[in-house]
């Protein structure tokens, strides 16, 4: 599962890299719609090669991020633990964990090789909080499409990601496993170091 996660996150990036100064506004699948058919187009443009790693990073770094709670999912991904954790070390785990997901959309985004993607048509109440938007990879060369489902929820600024569930397996679930293995080996401060190690190893792929 690990190396699905890791072929399939790049298309986390696809779908919010870049957004329509109106996405405010737009419901949730309209928005994936109009930013996957944009940022397709622009890789296929530009070309994903590794001498552009830095661009990418910068473009996930901008475009990105605000358009996901991080603190939310560091939150589900912490689960009972979350509690326990100091206010310092929360700020310190949402940090390393949005720059985990940062580095992976980069290291993935340049393996990008002409995926197709479908998003199913959503209908979605007008005081709806929250909706899951669901998308299917259509990878070719006689691949099983890959089912993707964004949980999102409804805010002052827009609708945001806090949770993605790749072939029927939750991304902060996934961590969550991880997390908590992390915590009893070495508390929450071990497992902000194994953060910041990951991150360092990830920084010089």
């Amino acid at each position: 599962m690990k190396t699905l996660f890791q072929k399939i996150i790049v298309l986390l990036t696809y779908f919010l890299l870049i957004v329509p100064v109106s996405a405010k506004e737009m419901p949730p699948d309209q928005l994936v719609r109009n930013t996957v058919d944009e940022v397709i187009t622009i890789l296929k443009q530009d070309g994903t090669k590794k001498g552009q790693k830095d661009r990418i990073l910068d473009l996930i770094e901008t475009k990105i991020l605000p358009h996901f709670n991080f603190t939310r999912m560091t939150q589900l991904a912490m689960g009972k633990n979350w509690s326990k954790v100091e206010s310092q070390q929360r700020k310190e785990l949402v940090g390393e964990f949005q720059t985990l997901l940062v580095r992976t959309y980069s290291n993935a985004l340049t393996n990008y090789r002409d995926e197709v993607i479908e998003v199913t048509p959503l209908t979605t109440q007008p005081n709806a909080k929250t909706t899951t938007v669901k998308t299917r990879v259509i990878q070719g060369r006689g691949k099983e499409p890959v089912p993707i489902d964004y949980s999102m929820e409804k805010t002052d600024q827009g609708w945001k990601v806090f949770d993605v569930t790749v072939a029927g397996v939750s991304l902060v679930t996934n961590y969550r496993s991880t997390f908590n293995s992390e915590i009893k080996k070495a508390g929450v401060d071990g497992l902000i170091a194994s953060l910041v190690k990951k991150n360092k190893s990830l920084e010089g792929q």
